[in-house]
């Protein structure tokens, strides 16, 4: 299969067929770890914003209280995150390596990108990711590494300066993934014109069309196939 070069990021025809994007274990390991980041930010917010001693609706339902259900989930999210990367270390290793990619055509690539939002014509890049996808990578996984680890310290710590500095780093770091996490769910969402059918690639058997494919990751579609 051909594929435009990186000067020429024009799509002749898109072909046809569905191809796997993201394997199960792959799979799990996203929708746990979104499940338990999402209910974090609800009990998390829901406490920012006043809420101790005032169920959640959340709370009500589980009844369990906000702050320990927060702690809870904290805790198994900690856990999730240490053994997948411990059990899936070759794509842990991937999706560094992956993230931390960086090539000339992302200039490019950013050029075409506010359009394509809507028109679906990216530039062409080189990677399992595209370049708008590795900076969220990285912003995203030093905000939930930096809350993992101080939501930690403030379960183990009780009061002191260390209590008071890690409960900083724990909210400043919420106000940081929070929008993050925002974006990711409207572009992974494929709410975005130009993002349509994406959504697939994480759900569903992890298959997406080979047309979406070329147009939002071309050069892997191209190695895949």
């Amino acid at each position: 299969m051909t594929i435009s070069s990186p000067e020429s990021p024009a799509r002749a025809s898109a072909p046809v067929g569905t191809i796997e994007r993201h394997n199960r274990a792959t799979r799990w390991f996203h929708a746990l770890i979104y499940t338990a980041g999402l209910t974090l930010l609800a009990t998390g917010w829901w406490l920012l914003m006043g809420g101790e001693g005032k169920p959640s609706p959340l709370a009500r339902v589980t009844g369990v209280p906000d702050t320990s259900l927060h702690k809870m989930i904290g805790c198994a999210f900690a856990l999730i995150a240490i053994l997948g990367c411990m059990f899936g270390w070759l794509a842990a290793r991937t999706f560094v390596a992956e993230t931390l990619r960086v090539a000339r055509s992302d200039g490019r690539w950013f050029a075409r990108w506010p359009a394509a939002l809507i028109t679906g014509r990216f530039g062409w890049h080189d990677g399992h990711f595209d370049p708008g996808q590795r900076i969220l990578n990285l912003l995203l996984t030093l905000s939930l590494l930096a809350l993992m680890l101080s939501g930690l310290g403030l379960v183990t710590v009780h009061g002191g300066p260390a209590f008071v500095w890690m409960a900083r780093v724990h909210k400043w770091s919420t106000y940081v993934a929070t929008p993050l996490i925002a974006a990711h769910v409207v572009i992974a969402s494929g709410i975005l014109p130009g993002y349509r059918g994406v959504w697939r690639s994480m759900h569903l058997g992890g298959r997406l069309a080979r047309g979406v494919a070329l147009r939002l990751w071309p050069a892997w579609l191209s190695r895949k196939s």
